[in-house]
């Protein structure tokens, strides 16, 4: 019996250690249980993630871009706007929309901001001068997010940037003084300027233009001709077709500098039925769009800003977090480089100019390098039409 005691006693005593050692697996597994749970906590910053908590890397915005009054087939500033922010998004993997207004007015421009800020948009490009009063509504609202507005002037956001706002303008009388150029010195002595409205770039376009045509002309001893009229709209029509009709057909314009949005297709249109005319694009390289839809070569040259160059540059800078370096600042942005015209942000296309012996590729780098280095000087008075000394300028105000 005392053996069977002895027995059962050293057997609960083995049961009451393995029990104890029970808890002791059971405390590690509490242990192991915490553990889980500060797996599920945010892991602590390595430099990496460091990195990326910073609010400018690519990971962290989202780019929206509005349109104006065109849209992104504009062949023009809207789409090449909304093709460079595509490109770049895509590239960084970077999520990205667009937003039309429903139509042209302030009020429905700040609608498009209000959605795309309501869908956690942290970063909005506005293409285009009637953003001004959009950009005085909106950015104190939205101080979170950083506004690109390219062609929109300090004076277009009442004389002040706001410090979540860069404006980007461009000295468009440089590469307008180019085309003008170009066009004399490549044979073209009656010239036609066709600009949208009477906004400042537009005539900061046509008023380098001219003095362009006029310096060209002194220089080679010839006579010239600048037809000078503004569509007062930023698209072409019948109307307007039949005006540049009337040039070509009847007063013998050679080329038409079409300068202010879809208005270049009522140049093209009327250039299609004389052979041998041409059309001068601008703000991007027109040739591929008026070549493919009025003929091939009739695009002489195309005077261009350096859009998509902005765009990428600026949202490089957002992604690395140095918007605050732009932020309350309005840019004229122009020469950068006297010896590579391609990377200017105002220029004339290298491969697609319809260059010859009077005006070649080494003509214009000599002509952009004498601009650079303040040898030849253009002046962005939009006060009144540019004095001139060799050409005849007809200054014919509005179609309509």
């Amino acid at each position: 019996m005392k053996k069977l005691f002895a027995i059962l006693l050293a057997l609960a005593m083995v049961l009451s250690l393995a029990a104890c050692g029970g808890n002791d697996s059971g405390n590690s597994g509490d242990s192991g249980n915490a553990g889980g749970d500060s797996q599920q906590q945010e892991p602590a910053a390595t430099p990496a993630d460091e990195g990326e908590d910073q609010g400018g890397e690519a990971a962290d915005i989202r780019v929206a871009m509005i349109t104006d009054y065109g849209d992104i087939t504009d062949q023009s500033f809207n789409q090449t706007t909304y093709e460079a922010c595509k490109a770049w998004c895509e590239a960084n993997g970077v999520e990205f929309n667009y937003f039309k207004p429903a139509g042209d007015s302030t009020a429905e421009r700040v609608a498009m901001v209000e959605k795309a800020a309501d869908e956690d948009y942290n970063v909005i490009v506005m293409p285009g001068f009637a953003f001004g009063e959009t950009i005085t509504q909106v950015a104190d609202v939205y101080p979170d997010i950083s506004f690109i507005a390219l062609d929109v002037s300090e004076g277009d956001v009442g004389g002040t940037v706001p410090e979540n706002v860069y404006c980007a303008v461009y000295k468009e009388e440089l590469c307008g003084y180019m085309a003008g150029v170009a066009a004399v010195k490549l044979g073209y002595t009656h010239l036609g300027y066709l600009g949208g409205m009477a906004v400042p770039a537009v005539q900061r376009f046509g008023y380098g233009f001219v003095q362009g045509v006029d310096a060209a002309a002194g220089e080679l001893g010839v006579d010239a001709t600048v037809e000078y009229v503004y569509g007062n709209q930023f698209f072409g029509d019948p109307d307007i077709t039949a005006y540049a009709d009337n040039w070509y057909q009847n007063l013998g314009v050679q080329a038409v500098f079409a300068c202010g949005g879809g208005i270049f297709t009522s140049a093209g249109e009327a250039a299609a039925k004389v052979p041998g005319t041409k059309v001068i694009g601008v703000d991007v390289d027109q040739s591929f769009t008026m070549d493919a839809a009025y003929g091939e070569g009739v695009t002489l040259t195309s005077a261009m800003k350096g859009l998509a160059a902005t765009v990428n540059h600026m949202l490089d800078e957002v992604a690395a977090g140095n918007f605050a370096n732009y932020g309350g600042k309005a840019e004229a942005l122009g020469l950068v480089s006297g010896d590579d015209p391609s990377a200017n942000y105002v220029l004339l296309p290298m491969d697609t100019t319809l260059w010859g012996d009077g005006f070649s590729q080494d003509d214009y780098k000599a002509l952009v390098k004498d601009m650079f280095d303040g040898k030849i000087t253009v002046s962005d008075d939009i006060s009144a039409m540019p004095a001139v000394s060799n050409i005849t300028v007809n200054d014919l105000g509005n179609i309509k």
